[in-house]
């Protein structure tokens, strides 16, 4: 089975704890802080894996979560750092960040590789918050959080070849007769709903890789139908096969399928029109097929569209291998895939720079008797303190009162023992401190 999207939840590790811790050495006396950092946690790293074709492991593990770097050590040791988890992904994959609909990367080639949840800072031990008034501070940080998010993996087929047509024109069958592939099929349309691929062996010591891909109608640019599900695997193709009915079955117009699914292809990428297309006139063996075919190749040149057709009869096998040998000429004429306007080209790394917050990022509401303290950078700084110390919780009220806070809930009339809320957290404002 092949599976070409698939949504994964990401978690850059946590940092480690910073460490709190004295020197403790026979005939040191008073030897100081010797706490050291926190260990940075791992990020979790996409990497391209030529040897992956589908994206089938991830309907099995949708988690991944990388490792928390270690606690810091005494004797001003610094904690480990988490090895990164890499994420083997196959060629062709976009990531798309769920919440923002962002494209984190496009990968395309073997070895590339993206952060896509980047792991959290470890925290600072006592030694670093030494200074001439404060020469034994009890303060250690706590590791930040790794970054976490759910992305959508979306694979456009790394194929050399696609087949496309409308449904039921023979496309299945004919993967199925040139390769080991055993796609779906059936006297209904749309039989085939995901792609299938399959390596064809020429015969003459070339192969190539094709893929039956889901059968298009009018309106697939605009989401009608399969749509974007089908459209979107064309754009990595080298070669389009394009594979016509010529038995006119169900009363449909060969030529007018034709010509209606190239306008598709158009509307949906105009770069696409630039592919090298191979016309394939299936089904040779029905009563009314060379007819059709001679009026086919008559529209195609009163119109001036220079094609050449092959016919062949999937079924009997008709023609089947002189077409492989011409689409495999072809397609050892294109060393690689083409590029499209599809996906601008990302960094490979996302660059963090560091951004001073403002001074006044916070708001103060009024609840009843209660006043509530909302602020992204307040809420970073409350997971990276250590409550658990003296010195950890003054540091953390000197911050509050530098930034102009006591001051503001003063003025909005907060007087002593009043309930502060700030996050998960109930802080008792004292008027005396």
């Amino acid at each position: 089975m092949f599976v070409d999207k698939a949504k994964v939840f990401v978690k850059g590790g946590d940092g480690g704890d910073g460490l709190v811790a004295f020197r403790r050495e026979k005939y040191v006396p008073e030897g100081g802080p010797a706490g050291g950092d926190g260990g940075n946690g791992g990020d979790v790293v996409f990497r391209v894996d030529e040897g992956l074709r589908t994206l089938m492991d991830f309907r099995y593990q949708k988690h991944f979560k990388a490792d928390r770097g270690e606690k810091g050590r005494n004797k001003s040791m610094h904690g480990a750092n988490a090895e990164d988890m890499i994420v083997r992904i196959p060629p062709g994959t976009t990531v798309i960040d769920d919440d923002t609909q962002e494209i984190i990367a496009d990968l395309t080639r073997h070895g590339q590789e993206v952060v896509v949840a980047k792991g959290g800072r470890g925290g600072r031990g006592n030694t670093r918050f030494v200074t001439q008034r404060i020469t034994a501070p009890e303060i250690a940080e706590n590791g930040e959080e790794g970054v976490e998010r759910w992305v959508v993996l979306e694979m456009k087929v790394m194929a050399d070849v696609g087949l496309v047509g409308f449904p039921s024109v023979g496309k299945s069958t004919l993967l199925s007769v040139v390769s080991a592939a055993k796609p779906k099929i059936a006297a209904y349309h749309f039989t085939t709903l995901t792609p299938n691929l399959g390596v064809v062996d020429v015969g003459d010591g070339r192969s190539f890789v094709m893929a039956d891909l889901p059968g298009l109608i009018e309106g697939a640019h605009e989401g009608v139908g399969l749509g974007h599900e089908f459209l979107r695997h064309v754009e990595r193709t080298r070669v389009i096969v394009h594979v016509v009915d010529m038995s006119a079955a169900d009363g449909r117009d060969p030529y007018q399928d034709f010509l209606m699914i190239n306008e598709e292809i158009k509307l949906y990428n105009a770069k696409l029109e630039q592919r090298p297309q191979i016309v394939v006139a299936n089904k040779m063996d029905m009563p009314e097929s060379e007819d059709n075919l001679a009026l086919f190749k008559e529209q195609l040149a009163a119109d001036g569209k220079e094609f050449e057709v092959y016919p062949i009869s999937a079924l009997t096998r008709g023609g089947v291998q002189e077409l492989l040998y011409k689409i495999s000429d072809i397609v050892e004429s294109i060393p690689q895939a083409p590029e499209v306007e599809g996906v601008a080209e990302k960094e490979e790394r996302k660059v963090y720079r560091f951004e001073k917050q403002e001074e006044n990022d916070y708001t103060i509401r009024r609840v009843n008797d209660v006043f509530v303290i909302e602020s992204p950078s307040i809420d970073k700084l409350i997971k990276r303190t250590n409550f658990s110390t003296q010195d950890g919780v003054a540091r953390f009220a000197r911050i509050l009162r530098n930034m102009g806070i006591d001051q503001d809930l003063r003025s909005r009339g907060a007087v002593h023992g009043q309930t502060i809320q700030i996050g998960d957290f109930d802080f008792e404002f004292d008027e005396k401190g």
